[in-house]
């Protein structure tokens, strides 16, 4: 069997006598998208925080690729190729989404940037972000201002600027948030063409969207996790059909 791409051991997060994260452990397996669903209050988004470093657990471990990045910050994270999506989407809406993207590679490139030199001469930075503008279909909007951009092509953008960062492991929360019908069947379109090409785990209401695209689904209520299984496993799960399935979850 692979190695996990990531894992976590009992994570446990509390906020004074609130158990957030009750002994949380997940085993991401590599190129899998795996969804994390529950009710309102789960602790999804702690967990999402937990896993990209914005919040350190105060018990259990965090291993990345192999190693224990538990202690890590989430720029270190970010550099080794574990990602969150909204951690360089700062969009500039006076720069193109070019421009954009090209920003969000050099953001975790190693080499030392030099504010002298036009933006787009980085030639590494710009092959990333054209590269993944094209992934996240934007290539129409390529030279147009962010700032422009219809709601649904903005979280395009974002998911774009992620991608240019080349990781290696996406955490996605809520990305069809606030989306039209049309625009989330575009999103869905796209995360099942970055299916197996990156590891991604998924927090999602869209019930839709989840049983489309996640290899796995671990679902998550008062903070423990209940079951992970495969779609059809979730759907005939007794306990999850009885709590969660059916209810709509944000």
């Amino acid at each position: 069997m692979a190695a996990s791409a990531l894992r976590t051991d009992r994570l446990v997060m509390r906020y004074g006598s609130l158990l957030v994260t009750d002994s949380v452990s997940l085993d991401i397996r590599p190129g899998e998208l795996h969804a994390v669903i529950g009710p309102n209050g789960a602790g999804k988004t702690t967990l999402i925080n937990q896993l990209s470093g914005e919040l350190r657990p105060l018990e259990g471990r965090v291993h990345f690729d192999g190693r224990d990045v538990t202690g890590h910050s989430m720029d270190r994270r970010a550099r080794a190729g574990l990602l969150r999506s909204y951690q360089i989407t700062s969009i500039f809406e006076e720069f193109t989404v070019l421009e954009n993207a090209t920003l969000a590679a050099m953001a975790v490139a190693r080499q030392p940037w030099r504010f002298w030199r036009p933006l787009l001469d980085d030639v590494a930075a710009r092959t990333a972000a054209e590269e993944a503008i094209g992934l996240s279909g934007l290539s129409a909007q390529h030279g147009s201002p962010a700032g422009e951009l219809a709601y649904g092509q903005r979280r395009q953008l974002e998911l774009a600027m992620a991608l240019a960062a080349q990781p290696s492991l996406l955490l996605l929360d809520e990305p069809m948030a606030g989306m039209s019908a049309q625009e989330s069947i575009a999103v869905m379109a796209l995360l099942q063409q970055l299916k197996g090409r990156y590891t991604i785990v998924l927090v999602e209401h869209d019930m839709n969207a989840v049983f489309s695209l996640a290899d796995r689904i671990t679902v998550l209520v008062y903070g423990r996790v209940m079951f992970t299984g495969t779609p059809d496993e979730i759907r005939n799960h007794p306990e999850v059909r009885a709590v969660y399935l059916g209810e709509e979850t944000v």
